[in-house]
C-alpha cells in the first residue's frame, strides 16, 4: 500500500504573533517552526502504524512550500516517512494547495491520502476536502480511529454529540485528529537516516489562487477585571446589566 501523508509547516504555539507591511503579512522574524500537529501527532503516525502493520507499505510526504519548509520535512522523514515530496511555492491559499498536492496524488498512485484536521495557523480545516473532490475520490473528515482489512476501512469520526462510523474502499481521503494515533518523537536511529532519505523538489503545476489576504488583525487586549464586595450585591446586578457582555 502506497501513503501519501500531506504535512504542513507551522509557527510553533508559543511563538509570538506580529504582523507587517500594513498587517498584510506575518511577521516570521524570530518565529520557531514546526510540523502541524495535526499532520505529526495523528496522520503521519496512523501511517506509520499501519506501515508497522505490513512491512510492504511506503510511506510518502508531500509539502507545498519554499525551501525554508526542508527541516520540518526531515523531522517527519525522521519519525518514518519513506520519501519527501516539496512543491516549490509559497501561498496560502487553500485551493492553490490542495491543486498541487491533488497532482502530486495523481501522478504517485496513493492508496490512502492523510491530512490533519486543520493546520494551527489558518484553521480552514479545507484541504483535505478539496484535495478529495480534485481526485474524485471519497472523503472522511474528523477521523479518530482507523482500521484496515484488506483494501477496506473502517473509520470513526466525530459528529455532533456523538460518532459516526464510515466503512469505505480505498483510496480515499481522510483527516485526522486527536484519538487517531498517538505522538511521537524520532529516535537518534531515525533522525541519522533522515538525512539521506529522498527529499524531491517538484515545481509547482498550473493553478489560480482563490483567495487573497487583505489583512490581518489580533483579537483585542482582555479587558481588565472588577472585584465587587461579597456584600455588595446591589453593585453586582448593576454591573451585570449595564456592563456585562453576553459569551
Amino acid at each position: 500500500m502506497k501513503i501519501l501523508v500531506c504535512i504542513s509547516k507551522t509557527p510553533d504555539t508559543t511563538a509570538k504573533i506580529a504582523f507587517t507591511d500594513n498587517n498584510t503579512k506575518f511577521d516570521v522574524n524570530g518565529v520557531q517552526w514546526i510540523i502541524n500537529p495535526y499532520d505529526e501527532w495523528y496522520a503521519l503516525v496512523k501511517a506509520i502504524e499501519l506501515k508497522e502493520a505490513d512491512a510492504s507499505t511506503t510511506i510518502h510526504l508531500v509539502t507545498v512550500g519554499t525551501a525554508d519548509a526542508e527541516p520540518i520535512i526531515r523531522k517527519a522523514l525522521a519519525l518514518g516517512g519513506d520519501e519527501a515530496i516539496r512543491v516549490n511555492a509559497d501561498s496560502h491559499d487553500s485551493f492553490y494547495i490542495a491543486s498541487q498536492i491533488a497532482e502530486v496524488a495523481k501522478q504517485g498512485g496513493y492508496d490512502l491520502v492523510l491530512t490533519g484536521k486543520e493546520t494551527i495557523d489558518y484553521n480552514g480545516s479545507s484541504i483535505g476536502g478539496m484535495v478529495a473532490e480534485l481526485l474524485d475520490l471519497p472523503y472522511i473528515s474528523l477521523a479518530t480511529k482507523f482500521e484496515l482489512v484488506g483494501g477496506n476501512a473502517t473509520i470513526t469520526r466525530e459528529i455532533e454529540g456523538g460518532e459516526e462510523v464510515n466503512e469505505v474502499a480505498l483510496p480515499a481521503v481522510v483527516s485526522a485528529q486527536k484519538g487517531m494515533a498517538e505522538a511521537r518523537i524520532p529516535n537518534m536511529r531515525g533522525i541519522m537516516a533522515a538525512r539521506t532519505k529522498p527529499l524531491k523538489v517538484t515545481e509547482p503545476s498550473a493553478a489560480d489562487p482563490m483567495t487573497t489576504v487583505t489583512g490581518f488583525g489580533l483579537p483585542p487586549a482582555k479587558a481588565g477585571v472588577k472585584l465587587v464586595a461579597a456584600d455588595n450585591v446591589e453593585e453586582l446586578v448593576r454591573l451585570l446589566h449595564e456592563e456585562a457582555k453576553a459569551i
